[in-house]
């Protein structure tokens, strides 16, 4: 039996539920650990605040106070630069190992060209992590002991719901660097919406959450440059009562993305998100949307 790679992420994600589920939403945060351990520092060429420029910084926290409406909260401790659950299992890049890797391995997808696959070689700025490759063993036991666990507990929340209320809607919580965005009409997205492009949600949740972020004077994209990832794309099945969204959140609107420490919009930001998801997961939870006959 393989070892644990690092004690530190025991457990490797932290759940908060509130007392009693009473809406059909679940949401996660799989981007916003910030746990480095000492092993993996001294293994980078990057010192700790480039390798924080993949994370989705605060994340978590401007997240928090939505589980007293009812619904439960997922985020990762682990860093999107040690081990990305946004990906699939094996996502790996063979020029970043020593010696082979299994025949089951995705060697050829986008995202492993690019160097963010489940182990990234790169943090989001395009610089390399690591100063000399991994052995195989080490990325297996990432996978293993970090990414297996996340899912199985993402996935039990998820049908958890479903049963309880006939339906599940999982909001994927991101950031983005504002650099990033592309300008339209003189502006950048405060807020991307990704639904796989209408294919893992229904329409009518894209359709609300743009709205109420508008509401409140969000300019709101929908899909361009970021449409949902592994998890969006893996969870959303609206023909079985499954939706998935991903929300990303202009990170200039919260913090100094420099020092990724708080900026002065970082009030305003926090009482809006509480805003629009207590509306919205109020509005989930009594809307027509169709319901499997299981639900209790």
């Amino acid at each position: 039996m393989q070892s644990p790679p690092d004690s530190t992420f025991d457990p490797p994600f932290v759940l908060t539920e509130p007392m009693r589920q009473s809406v059909p939403v679940v949401f996660n945060a799989p981007h916003a650990g910030r746990v480095y351990p000492p092993n993996f520092l001294a293994s980078s060429r990057l010192d700790p605040l480039s390798l924080r420029r993949s994370e989705d910084a605060h994340v978590d926290l401007l997240f928090g106070p939505i589980v007293r409406f009812g619904a439960p909260l997922m985020s990762a401790r682990f860093p999107r630069a040690y081990l990305d659950v946004n990906r699939e299992p094996y996502e790996l890049d063979p020029r970043m190992f020593d010696g082979p890797l299994p025949a089951y391995a995705n060697s050829r997808s986008m995202r492993v060209a690019g160097g963010l696959g489940t182990i990234p070689r790169i943090v989001a700025d395009g610089h390399d992590i690591y100063r000399a490759r991994l052995p195989v063993a080490a990325a297996l036991q990432r996978i293993e002991h970090l990414y297996k666990p996340y899912h199985r507990v993402l996935r039990h929340l998820a049908t958890r719901t479903l049963r309880q209320f006939g339906t599940v809607v999982l909001v994927d919580c991101h950031s983005m660097p504002s650099t990033s965005l592309p300008r339209h009409e003189g502006q950048t997205a405060d807020i991307v919406l990704g639904d796989r492009y209408g294919t893992s949600c229904d329409g009518r949740v894209t359709d609300l959450l743009e709205a109420l972020f508008s509401a409140l004077g969000y300019t709101v994209a929908r899909n361009k440059p970021y449409a949902g990832g592994f998890i969006t794309e893996h969870y959303g099945a609206p023909a079985t009562f499954r939706h998935a969204i991903q929300v990303e959140i202009n990170r200039g609107l919260y913090m100094d993305e420099r020092t990724l420490e708080p900026n002065e919009g970082w009030a305003t930001l926090a009482e809006h998100l509480t805003q629009v998801f207590g509306e919205f997961v109020a509005r989930v939870a009594t809307d027509s949307m169709p319901r499997s006959i299981a639900a209790e």
